[in-house]
């Protein structure tokens, strides 16, 4: 859990994935169209890659990848990524984190 906390305060955004997911890939390249300042970690790439998965579980993922931290905070997978986005909610979100300029 410690590992997953650190990783997450280094960016204002940090999205884990996993490099074969095209649902990752779609939530990733979202982000990366806005100008986001990000870190992605790909769990499939990285030492230690299934706890982390595991963690993510326990923080109450409901699918490992993709899960998404704005400030520090999960906010959720694809399905909620994609529901701020349609709401128009997640661009001042961003904002608020300092994660993109406008």
């Amino acid at each position: 859990m410690e590992r997953v906390n650190k990783m997450v305060a280094e960016k204002p955004v940090v999205i884990f994935s996993k490099s074969s997911c095209c649902i990752s890939h779609s939530i990733k390249s979202l982000f990366y169209d806005f100008g986001v300042n990000l870190a992605v970690y790909e769990l499939d790439e990285i030492p230690r890659g299934g706890e982390i998965e595991q963690t993510l579980l326990r923080l109450g993922c409901k699918a490992e990848v993709p899960a998404v931290f704005i400030s520090g905070e999960f906010v959720g997978g694809a399905n909620e990524i994609m529901s701020l986005h349609l709401r128009q909610s997640l661009k001042p979100m961003l904002q608020r984190a300092g994660a993109l300029w406008v």
